[in-house]
């Protein structure tokens, strides 16, 4: 009979971690997404001043975008990707990260791949 008692507490205690570890893995996830929303936004005011000042377009700088959001990705000590599209209007940018879960290393699982994503996207009105 104390063996099945032991079994029961051996297998709660691993149901409980698996919780826990899974909600530690949202959360990272969720900072994972504020992280590349917060980078897309500091990329999304690189504007290119020439198309800007003589009036013809608000569109991002490529260059000075992409090199906003990585900056600030570095700054958080995150890797990971930018893309400004074509018409220069939005920015994307990718999070990889790493979660190193407490409970679920028991099992075998060491580490779980993380990614988050932000868009910025340029939104102005004519004539103002």
């Amino acid at each position: 009979m104390e063996l099945f008692y032991a079994g029961v507490v051996l297998i709660a205690f691993l149901f409980i971690g698996l919780v826990i570890d899974g909600g530690l893995a949202l959360d990272a996830q969720s900072d994972a997404d504020y992280i590349a929303q917060e980078a897309a936004r500091a990329g999304a005011q690189q504007l290119d001043p020439a198309q800007a000042i003589t009036g013809q377009a608000l569109v991002l700088d490529p260059d000075a975008a992409a090199q906003a959001a990585r900056t600030f990705l570095t700054q958080q000590g995150l890797d990971g990707d930018v893309v400004v599209t074509g018409d220069g209007q939005s920015l994307t940018v990718t999070v990889h990260d790493t979660y190193h879960p407490y409970f679920a290393s028991l099992i075998g699982v060491t580490s779980m791949p993380i990614t988050g994503e932000g868009t910025a996207t340029l939104v102005h009105q004519a004539g103002g």
